[in-house]
């Protein structure tokens, strides 16, 4: 009787549950997004009533009312890795009431065949000052259950649940043994995905400070240390110098087409750029006035100085036409006209001896 009495109940309360779930997921994706958090997915949904009534079927006698029942109201977070479900929950825990009794940390559990289930799970409700609505007062009362795991565990548990297996049913042993094996490899993927990521931050972070130095000799190039370089603005002394050329305006593009190259010029270090940097900063101004003066353009791309000097650079190293027709391709890809902007450039920097 008594579980029909709850059926009634939920059935009453069902706008209630939705707006419950508008909250709790409005409301996280806000946390998220104002923390430049990204989060493999976030899903969330109310128990139909097929679904409870099966519930109590089965444990009606552990429930006397609606509210002693915590997962009718049920929002999963999707990490991408598994150290990041600490984070979630550091942000979960600022927004609502959390119901630590009745709350687990399922990924403390030991068993291999449990990798699906290592998920972190928090009971918890809506506090007044998050959200309130006096048309539904017991909104603040009713709890849900919020699980964060990460991309792997989530996917280990949607396929034990397509297979029907589940720990506690009696399976073959060499199906046991295949399945409790495949838990650890995934379980051991998780792990190192995010020892992986740890370091590979921690080498960029490394890089960032090398490069801030200004120790560029001890920087090898390569794309994070010439992204970290170009972040410094190193040619803006020779942008400004350009634009005044026809008193233009600077257009911040991209130096990043230019990694290749560098690379194919045979520069190692960022200690290599500085020097060319140093050394054909003059020159590369010298090119832009023959090729500025006169046209009137009023923008300059940023990326023209970074130009000016590898065009210097290889023309001094003897790299010729040719090489100017290989630097052009590599930016703007296959052209015809990439001949004639080299011979056009050839011939201008005959004009001011750099040939």
């Amino acid at each position: 009787m008594h579980c029909e009495m709850i059926l009634d109940e939920y059935r009453e309360s069902l706008p209630v549950f939705e707006r419950i779930l508008y909250v709790i997921l409005d409301n996280i994706r806000k946390r998220l997004n104002d923390n430049h958090v990204v989060v493999a997915g976030l899903e969330g949904r109310v128990k139909t009533e097929k679904s409870l009534a099966g519930k109590l079927e089965l444990k009606g006698y552990k429930y006397h009312t609606l509210s002693d029942i915590t997962d009718i109201v049920g929002v999963r977070i999707i990490t991408f890795f598994s150290d990041e479900v600490d984070i979630i929950s550091a942000l979960v825990e600022k927004l609502f009431v959390i119901d630590w009794e009745n709350s687990v940390d399922k990924r403390k559990m030991l068993e291999i065949d449990r990798f699906g289930y290592m998920s972190l799970h928090y009971v918890c409700r809506i506090p007044e000052s998050l959200y309130s609505d006096p048309a539904m007062p017991q909104l603040n009362d009713l709890r849900f259950e919020l699980q964060m795991r990460s991309a792997l565990q989530h996917v280990w548990a949607n396929m034990q649940h397509d297979t029907g297996y589940k720990s506690d049913v009696e399976i073959p042993v060499e199906h046991q043994r295949s399945l409790n094996r495949l838990a650890g490899i995934l379980e051991l993927a998780d792990e190192q995905f995010s020892r992986i990521r740890k370091e590979i931050n921690d080498y960029r972070r490394n890089v960032q400070s090398l490069v801030a130095s200004g120790n560029f000799d001890e920087v090898p190039l390569n794309g994070d240390t010439f992204r970290s370089y170009c972040d410094l603005n190193p040619f803006k002394r020779l942008a400004d110098k350009i634009a005044t050329i026809n008193q233009a305006e600077i257009y911040d593009d991209s130096l990043m087409p230019y990694y290749k190259v560098l690379l194919h010029m045979g520069m190692k270090t960022i200690g290599d750029i500085e020097r060319m940097r140093q050394e054909y900063s003059d020159s590369a101004y010298q090119l832009a006035l023959i090729q500025l003066a006169g046209t009137g353009l009023d923008i300059v791309a940023y990326s023209v100085t970074l130009q000016n000097l590898c065009i210097v650079c290889m023309l001094k190293q003897g790299f010729g036409e040719a090489g100017l027709i290989r630097m052009f391709e590599g930016i703007y890809g296959p052209s015809d006209y990439n001949n004639q902007r080299a011979q056009r450039i050839f011939e201008q920097a005959k004009r001011i001896n750099l040939i």
